[in-house]
């Protein structure tokens, strides 16, 4: 009966902390937001710098934008805060190796991301504006809505800094024993499938931008084989 109350006191103080490193990450999400929306016009003029003008369609949309834009700058800002805080409530349920492997993994893991979402805004967004602006004519002619831009140019963004993630998450797992270079090579057909998948998901609807997505995937996960077989057990 002892037992049962102190793991339900032991629960209740999870779930306590839990609650109070949401809100701590919340508050600081919410102040770096409203910093960012004093800026958040020249974030958008740089954001499109890519497109003559961008245009909104419905009366609210411009404040919705110039809203949605600071939320994102203001989490990608306090990311390192968010993760801290994940870091603080996390480790004391993890093992000594657990721990270390963490220690190592998470923040090569951030520098991926960031290398990633690099990537995809300097490198992929300008080719593929490039290529869906192509199809203009003087029957069709491009008219951007600011909303919907900006959403584009976050999931492209943020999908190529989940998408870099894939050596290290390989690795971490390799390390843990759930993973091994015979299992990547023997499932590279599959993921190959699930690459092309998740592509056509995430994307647009074309081909060269599903591709543009997918080529470096498949690079990452052969690459994940390599540093497997180097570093894994």
């Amino acid at each position: 009966m002892i037992d049962a109350m102190d793991r339900k006191l032991s629960f209740v103080g999870h779930l306590d902390e839990l609650r109070s490193r949401i809100l701590r990450s919340v508050i600081i999400i919410a102040f770096f937001s409203s910093v960012a929306y004093f800026f958040s016009e020249d974030i958008i003029t740089q954001l499109s710098s890519h497109l003559d003008r961008l245009v909104f369609i419905a009366p609210q949309e411009a404040l919705v934008t110039r809203i949605k834009v600071s939320l994102l700058a203001g989490l990608a800002t306090s990311l390192p805060f968010v993760f801290f805080q994940l870091w603080r409530f996390i480790s004391d349920a993890m093992t000594p190796p657990e721990r270390r492997y963490a220690l190592v993994f998470a923040p090569l893991s951030l520098l991926l991301f960031l290398l990633g979402a690099a990537f995809g805004y300097l490198l992929m967004l300008p080719v593929a504006m490039r290529f869906l602006l192509g199809f203009q004519s003087s029957f069709l002619v491009p008219m951007i809505s600011a909303e919907r831009y900006i959403s584009f140019v976050a999931v492209l963004t943020f999908s190529f800094g989940l998408i870099f993630q894939l050596p290290a998450a390989s690795i971490f797992l390799a390390r843990l024993g759930l993973i091994d270079c015979a299992t990547l090579r023997r499932k590279r057909r599959h993921a190959i499938v699930m690459i092309f998948i998740a592509a056509a998901i995430i994307t647009p609807p074309d081909v060269v931008t599903q591709c543009m997505l997918s080529v470096p995937l498949m690079l990452l996960y052969e690459l994940s084989i390599v540093l497997v077989k180097i570093f894994g057990r």
